[in-house]
């Protein structure tokens, strides 16, 4: 009897202690899972917004006056602030909290969009997209270092990570297909006028989902933030203007020049600060400054896919703005699906077996795209070649991601988050520069295939370079530094 009273009691006692803690943690985990999709969100409209516009360069000629010279500043003028301004925005984002610096970047990102829907002059619309730029400096690190830290373990860590990478990779393409269906059936104004009301969602419920982060003590590097900015612009500005005024011009010159002056400012006031914008022992290590120089590479591959195809496309083809942003979306499709399986792949053989393959991917995938003429047809001559080039593309992405962020400390990860995105822009300057040089010195007037080839094999070739990184920088499995990544994260409440 005494058991069996025994057993009566304590059943009742027992159940509401344990029903609470259960609903605590699934309520927690359905909080974080629904403030990370609100932050990818906001990353996927970052990302796109450097390519929805492409499309309608044409209708925003005609509509605003600009000169074919100026028109290309529309697309300029958000990379340079963007590419310019990221290590700042990341390193802004450990020292006042990332969530507050992504909801300040997010804010400025929205209201620029409004101006710039609402741009009458060449003039208005291009300080607009420089605005944009600045906001999206501040927004994206802090996305990054948002999605991992919050991460309770390494498998968590690494699906959020495949996300982010699919969101961020397809966001051109996905942008390519926005722009032109805005465009074609509705005008030019709305690719800028839809961030507005995406924005204004991702701020009212990033408050209420995502819990934002410890600051991290200490001074504010303004003489770092000062240099790397300034060194960051005046490369990307050079690379940018190169196509046109000519690699030996004296303002590309010149822009090289300042910008590498300022770098090495910047480096000996990292060496010589307490609290540094970005730590030099990040860059110092060996795999992650390969990982680093790999992210650029591709990603300057990457650029002649959007470039190219897209006035393939329309001229050659006839495709209209909205089949020709359909026609990325197997390119799209195919970055999302295989980021799901490279997400388990990374844990299991590690980053390297998956770089050589991707990168090996790419630089067929260029060399396939580089066979395209004006019989050429888009089901039989560049479908396989986009869908070869989004897995491929995949399957780099990601390791690289876990590569590079690895064994970084939770104070360090909006820095370096800016980093990895720094390496992006900058490849994507770089990349770009050179496959339009390149297609320049072979074009012919009013024809377009002729410089396809070689600007295509130029392509081919910053792939190869990369599979040459990953076999000789990178290492067949993480390094204890990276090793430590995959111990669980938790930020405090």
């Amino acid at each position: 009897m005494s058991t069996s009273t025994t057993r009566s009691h304590t059943t009742p006692a027992a159940t509401p202690v344990a029903t609470p803690v259960a609903t605590t943690r699934e309520r927690d985990a359905r909080k974080a899972s629904i403030g990370v999709a609100v932050v990818l969100v906001a990353q996927l409209m970052l990302m796109l917004d450097a390519t929805v516009v492409n499309v309608a360069l044409p209708h925003i000629q005609s509509d605003l006056g600009f000169s074919p010279a100026g028109l290309s500043w529309v697309l300029n003028a958000y990379t340079l602030a963007f590419g310019g301004l990221l290590l700042f925005g990341g390193r802004l984002g450990d020292v006042v909290g990332r969530l507050r610096s992504f909801e300040v970047g997010l804010g400025i990102f929205t209201v620029a969009s409004l101006l710039g829907g609402l741009a009458t002059s060449p003039a208005w619309l291009i300080a607009a997209r420089t605005l944009q730029g600045l906001g999206a400096a501040l927004a994206a690190p802090n996305v990054l270092a948002l999605v991992t830290t919050s991460a309770p373990d390494e498998a968590a860590r690494n699906r959020r990570l495949a996300l982010f990478t699919a969101v961020s990779s397809a966001g051109a393409s996905i942008g390519l297909l926005l722009g032109g269906v805005l465009t074609a059936y509705v005008s030019w104004h709305w690719t800028l006028f839809v961030n507005v009301p995406i924005g204004a969602v991702v701020l009212v419920l990033a408050r209420r989902f995502v819990t934002e982060t410890p600051r991290v003590r200490g001074r504010f590097d303004v003489l770092g933030a000062v240099t790397a900015t300034g060194g960051a612009v005046a490369i990307v500005y050079g690379f940018i203007s190169a196509p046109d005024r000519g690699w030996s011009s004296p303002v590309t010159l010149a822009s090289f020049a300042v910008g590498a002056a300022l770098i090495g400012l910047f480096v000996r006031t990292e060496s010589r600060v307490s609290a540094p914008l970005l730590p030099l022992d990040l860059v110092r290590d060996r795999t992650r400054a390969g990982a680093l120089v790999l992210m650029a590479l591709v990603i300057g591959a990457q650029f002649s896919t959007f470039f190219l195809v897209t006035q393939y496309l329309q001229r050659v083809l006839g495709f209209s703005p909205v089949a020709t942003g359909a026609a990325f979306l197997p390119l799209s499709l195919a970055i999302f699906a295989t980021s799901r399986v490279s997400a388990r792949l990374v844990g299991r053989v590690g980053p390297r077996p998956l770089l050589l393959l991707g990168t090996l991917g790419q630089a067929a995938s260029f060399v396939w795209l580089s066979g395209i003429s004006t019989s050429s047809t888009y089901a039989v001559d560049l479908l396989g070649a986009l869908v070869l080039n989004g897995v491929s593309a995949a399957l780099v992405f990601m390791p690289v991601t876990v590569v590079v962020l690895g064994g970084v400390d939770r104070s360090q990860a909006g820095a370096v988050s800016g980093l990895l995105q720094t390496a992006q822009q900058l490849g994507g300057a770089i990349g770009l520069a050179a496959i339009v040089s390149v297609y320049a010195s072979q074009a012919v007037p009013g024809r377009f295939v002729p410089g396809v080839e070689p600007a295509f094999f130029t392509s081919a070739a910053f792939a190869l370079t990369a599979f040459a990184v990953a076999v000789l920088v990178v290492r067949g499995r993480p390094s204890p530094r990276l090793e430590a990544a995959a111990v669980p994260v938790v930020e405090p409440a």
